[in-house]
């Protein structure tokens, strides 16, 4: 990837139109797309004007996680809403927290702790109870709790759509992505349960190299999620007080 010489001394954040921008040497800044980057919180703004703080002599894009979630919210996410939304309805479709072990061993025990509540919580909270199987053969679930599901996912706008989206693909999961989304999981918790499976066969048979970094580029990603999710949660609060 090509870098980019830092052009800018300072970066900061303001209110702008309907939101809050981000400003390098006072300039607003942009999306790849040329859109206004204005964010619906000043937390969210100040923390993405830090990360344009923090580049060095040249600007890694890679290291600011935030500010590419918000130009991705803007740039493609809110042009492309319905696609998105569907895409996300059929992870539920096929949750990774319904696919159980067959044997009764200690991942069993392990999915009973940390699965069954998010099932419990996917029920009661958002009226979508999902059935469960063992093995790997295709489980269909309820239309009902499909609807359910995807009427959790539409109550998110861009920004918070984009976040729930980054944090489903990491880790294979609606229910998972929901509850970080709503407060209910933190992200190290999120990755923890997305691994579950995999986590119990290291225990067991041992790690190697390749599996340890593409577990670290999830946690990273999942960490980057649920900031971004909370930051959003902030500018709500803030606004309801």
């Amino acid at each position: 990837m090509q870098k980019i010489k830092r052009f800018y001394e300072s970066a900061g954040s303001a209110p702008a139109e309907s939101g809050y921008g981000v400003t390098l040497d006072g300039r607003p800044v942009r999306t790849p797309a040329k859109a206004p980057l204005v964010l619906p919180s000043a937390a969210l703004a100040a923390a993405i004007a830090a990360e344009w703080q923090g580049q060095d002599k040249e600007i890694d894009t890679a290291s600011m996680a935030l500010n590419n979630l918000a130009c991705t919210a803007i740039d493609i996410v809110g042009p492309q809403r319905t696609r998105i939304v569907d895409d996300l309805v059929d992870y539920g479709g096929h949750d990774l927290i319904c696919y159980w072990n067959d044997a009764v061993d200690d991942l069993l025990r392990r999915q009973q702790d940390h699965w069954q509540p998010l099932l419990d919580w996917a029920a009661q909270e958002l009226n979508a109870p999902l059935v469960k199987t063992c093995g790997i053969v295709s489980q269909d679930q309820p239309p009902e709790s499909l609807a359910a599901l995807r009427t959790a996912v539409e109550h998110h706008d861009a920004m918070a759509l984009t976040g729930l989206a980054a944090a489903v693909q990491a880790s294979g999961s609606l229910v998972i992505g929901l509850a970080l989304s709503r407060g209910r999981l933190e992200a190290e918790q999120a990755w923890m349960v997305s691994l579950l499976d995999e986590a119990y066969q290291q225990e067991r048979w041992g790690e190697d190299a390749e599996a340890r970094k593409r577990q670290a580029a999830l946690h990273q990603e999942l960490d980057a999620a649920g900031r971004f999710l909370s930051l959003l949660r902030e500018g709500v609060s803030a606004e309801s007080a």
